[in-house]
């Protein structure tokens, strides 16, 4: 027996666990880092997270924010606020438009998890959960005409947990959920406030360990777009390669290092950048062509790295315009960063900062910066013309991650510029998590 264990283990030269604190039995529960991620990552010196003192932060975080507001507990049935409380997964995309799970933290620091009940070991591998449960469907796809009733008894069940857990206390917090069971809720007494503010201020602040785990993450991800542009160097001048085929090697690489999906299909080549937002697509991409993407990529421990770059590819020179706009693309990411600091508000970063030149602001992106961790998250900057009073009043602080964004993208043009790094809000200033490369061939 023990023979078999030694044989089941990913690395034989450690113990019982591994760098991040889960087991060392190469039969992993959770998503987790490959192989390829542990050994990339260990050759680059990088620090691995404490999963288990990982968790337990999360899980404070919710919880003081669950008592500052005298709220009795937060429901939560988006995947990545579920993700962010647990760390557990259940088919997560499918679970975005079928909400089957549903997680609830009290104000004492009990969790509940409504799960699908024949996958309860996607669950109790973490000893912060301490109450399984299921019946937290009820959308019409699977309860029909009895969707109401199934509401209900989901009502029930969290009469029962917050009675015994908060007492008298009927406010209830709730990030998205379908209109029986808020109406159910509502019928059984609770009061009833928007958790989205609740785990978009919680989830904002990340602790050390989070902090390391998307260092790793971030890692893999340029790891596996350098494998994305060597495939793009070295099949487009051949011919009959795609946008999708580029897409893919992105997509591909992220899975080998335990990576878990991409948000978008933000990819497009030649005069498909212009306007920005075309999804890739079977457009055979011609040598001496800009190709430009944006990740949105979710990728180890489930931490989204957002990152942009534009390429040349080909033999040929890009044009002076092409060459221009790089650069002031580079000129509004580094001076809008240099703005970073603990203190500094949002309304200062949105009228403060590198101006861009008047042909570009017609089609400018939607935001100078936002926030990002499991996805893009709060806060928000937008653009002056963007601003809301009242809306973004925050000042940064230690922990905070921010994609600084950049589109040069001329009106009626032939291509665009998208450049994007991920920043780090440090005790002093900022550190730009992003090493990727330019490229030089643009920057003239």
């Amino acid at each position: 027996m023990d023979h078999y264990a030694d044989r089941r283990k990913i690395d034989p030269t450690r113990g019982a666990e591994l760098g991040d604190g889960s087991a060392n039995d190469n039969d992993r529960v959770e998503i987790g880092p490959t192989q390829l991620a542990f050994r990339e990552w260990e050759a680059a010196g990088l620090t691995l997270p404490d999963l288990a003192r990982m968790r337990a932060y999360r899980l404070a975080r919710l919880v003081q924010a669950i008592q500052a507001r005298d709220l009795a507990g937060l429901l939560l049935f988006d995947p990545l606020n579920i993700r962010y409380a647990t760390d557990t997964t259940n088919m997560q995309l499918w679970n975005s438009h079928n909400p089957f799970r549903a997680c609830m933290v009290c104000a004492d620091g009990h969790m509940v998890v409504w799960e699908y009940k024949n996958a309860p070991f996607l669950v109790d591998f973490n000893p912060l959960v301490k109450e399984l449960r299921h019946g937290a469907s009820f959308f019409y796809a699977v309860t029909g005409d009895k969707g109401g009733d199934a509401a209900n008894g989901f009502a029930g069940q969290i009469t029962e947990v917050l009675r015994a857990h908060a007492g008298d206390n009927k406010r209830l917090a709730i990030d998205k959920i379908q209109i029986l069971g808020l109406k159910a809720l509502e019928r059984a007494g609770f009061e009833i406030h928007e958790g989205e503010e609740v785990t978009e201020r919680a989830r904002a602040i990340k602790g050390p360990d989070e902090v390391l785990a998307m260092r790793c993450a971030s890692h893999a991800c340029e790891a596996s777009i350098a494998e994305m542009e060597h495939f793009a160097r070295t099949e487009i001048l051949k011919g009959g390669i795609s946008e999708d085929d580029v897409w893919a090697e992105l997509h591909k690489s992220n899975i080998r290092r335990g990576g878990e999906w991409i948000e978008t299909r933000l990819l497009a080549s030649g005069p498909r950048t212009n306007p920005w937002f075309q999804e890739c697509g079977p457009r055979l991409i011609q040598p001496d062509e800009i190709v430009a993407f944006d990740t949105d990529l979710i990728g180890t421990y489930g931490f989204c790295i957002d990152i942009s770059r534009t390429w040349w590819i080909g033999e040929g020179r890009p044009t002076n315009a092409m060459v221009s706009a790089m650069n002031h693309a580079v000129d509004h990411i580094a001076q809008n960063m240099a703005m970073l600091k603990p203190g500094v508000t949002i309304k200062e970063l949105v009228h403060s900062g590198h101006p861009l030149a008047p042909e570009f602001w017609a089609q400018k992106y939607s935001c100078k910066m936002h926030g990002v961790g499991l996805c893009d998250e709060w806060p928000y900057v937008p653009y002056p013309d963007g601003w809301v009073e009242g809306a973004f009043d925050v000042a940064l602080e230690p922990g905070m991650v921010l994609c600084v964004e950049a589109l040069v993208s001329p009106e009626g043009g032939d291509f665009s510029i998208k450049l994007e790094d991920q920043v780090l809000i440090t005790e002093t200033g900022f550190d730009n998590l992003t090493r990727y490369p330019l490229d030089a061939a643009l920057l003239g």
